[in-house]
């Protein structure tokens, strides 16, 4: 099982906030998959935090959310598209967007806000190809959680990402379309060994325009 402590623990050069099953497909998505810890400080943490916090307080939590497929993919969960922002907000996504979009990538104008509560989770899934494009990145507030990857055609071959409050991710390509992706509800919630108790968590995404492009690349060889 993807995550077990008993797996061999191999992370990228340099690294404590990313591990995989095997060389190769850390050697993959090494730019594929990318973790930004301290992207944000904690007073841009706040400053998002509380902007958005007015507005997700009129909504409630849900426990029903079924994608494109027919599958319960999040669970406890609130969200909202937001396009008008503050100055200071504002200067922090234009950061994303540099960090993470190349120069002809166009993102889509609403950016996607997902609340999880403690409890809350997000099942493994493929994002449709027909919502976003080939690039999204999150910011995570609040609280830490475990992104995990996982090869559809190769289940063994997998990947996971630590996402610690003020972290920025990146997912690109391959890891868009050829991994699913989650993130572990509380009782899950390891890296490696390592316990990541799991509180409230709000991720604030920026996604790239749908485009013409799509899965179909084999699986590594591990």
């Amino acid at each position: 099982m993807a995550g077990s402590g008993r797996l061999a623990l191999r992370t990228l050069p340099g690294s404590g906030w990313v591990r995989g099953s095997c060389p190769a497909v850390l050697s993959r998505l090494q730019d594929a998959a990318v973790v930004r810890p301290g992207f944000l400080s904690k007073g841009e943490e706040e400053t998002l935090s509380r902007e958005l916090e007015p507005e997700l307080r009129r909504r409630r939590y849900e426990y029903d959310h079924w994608d494109a497929l027919s599958v319960q993919a999040i669970h406890g969960f609130r969200e909202t598209e937001k396009s008008r922002w503050s100055e200071a907000s504002r200067a922090i996504l234009q950061r994303v967007q540099s960090a993470a979009f190349g120069p002809g990538q166009t993102l889509l104008s609403p950016v996607h806000v997902l609340d999880l509560e403690p409890r809350g989770y997000i099942k493994p899934h493929v994002d449709s190809v027909k919502f976003c494009g080939a690039t999204i990145a999150g910011l995570s507030l609040l609280s830490p959680s475990v992104m995990r990857l996982v090869h559809t055609q190769e289940p063994g071959q997998w990947l996971e990402l630590l996402l610690e409050p003020g972290s920025l991710y990146i997912l690109r390509g391959v890891a868009r379309y050829d991994f699913s992706h989650e993130i572990l509800r509380d009782e899950e919630s390891f890296f490696g060994e390592r316990r990541i108790p799991r509180g409230r968590r709000i991720s604030v995404i920026c996604r790239s325009l749908p485009e013409a492009t799509g899965p179909g690349q084999p699986p590594p060889a591990c």
